[in-house]
């Protein structure tokens, strides 16, 4: 199962505004942003901050979007890049990509996990993901949002999820290694191995405190051996 094909749109406008200078587009409530692609120049352009985030928190990274500048022109674009406030989490500058219809493309699309796990669910497992997207190429109208995986396979620590085991839509190819293992489920510790790893970070803490303790007793006597050599020379 794979979230269905869906494109969305968004408004942009074309800004002279460069620099550091734009800090003053983001207080009318817009994000800085690039386009460019085939068949077109680098282009300065900004968009609705609280829409782009809804797109982003909708569809992510994959999504196919029709992008149109001041009303006048519209291009598919991908989100090719995005910085975020590290603080806030908010895009704080995007780069969209201007795609060819007719000419596929290399890119990620992320994983959701669905169902529940026996091995989680009834004997106290962990589930492990090793990973959360996975590299595919595909013409722009293939791309879907997301790729399923459903945890309810993993009924025993011995199962496991790799990447021969998803199924995806006809038109997209996976770029990775089929044997790699998304996901499988870890047996919980014993009290015998929690109270060794307890032991072993007790051990650690203590050898760091050591180690402090021993460079700032080195520190102080350097310190006490430059204030001598000082003192000799007066």
């Amino acid at each position: 199962m794979n979230a269905q094909t869906q494109t969305y749109k968004l408004d942009a406008v074309k800004r002279e505004i460069l620099g550091k200078k734009v800090k003053s587009i983001k207080k009318d409530g817009l994000i800085p942003a690039i386009i460019y692609g085939h068949g077109i120049k680098n282009t300065p352009i900004a968009v609705n901050q609280k829409i782009f985030a809804k797109i982003l928190k909708e569809a992510g990274s994959s999504a196919l979007v029709d992008l149109k500048i001041s009303d006048k022109e519209n291009f598919k674009v991908l989100i090719k890049d995005t910085q975020s406030n590290p603080v806030n989490g908010e895009s704080v500058h995007i780069d969209f990509y201007k795609v060819k219809m007719d000419e596929k493309i290399k890119t990620e699309i992320p994983l959701t996990f669905i169902g529940e796990s026996e091995a989680v669910a009834n004997m106290d497992g962990t589930l492990i993901t090793n990973k959360d997207a996975l590299e595919v190429e595909c013409l722009p109208s293939d791309l879907v949002s997301e790729i399923i995986v459903d945890i309810s396979a993993l009924k025993t620590f011995e199962n496991q999820i790799t990447v021969a085991d998803i199924k995806l839509p006809d038109g997209i190819e996976m770029l990775v290694d089929p044997e790699e293992v998304i996901c499988f489920v870890e047996e919980p510790r014993s009290e015998e191995e929690l109270a060794e790893l307890e032991e072993s970070t007790v051990d650690e803490e203590k050898e760091a405190i050591e180690q402090i303790t021993a460079e700032e007793k080195q520190g102080e006597e350097a310190e006490g051996s430059k204030a001598e050599s000082e003192t000799e020379k007066k």
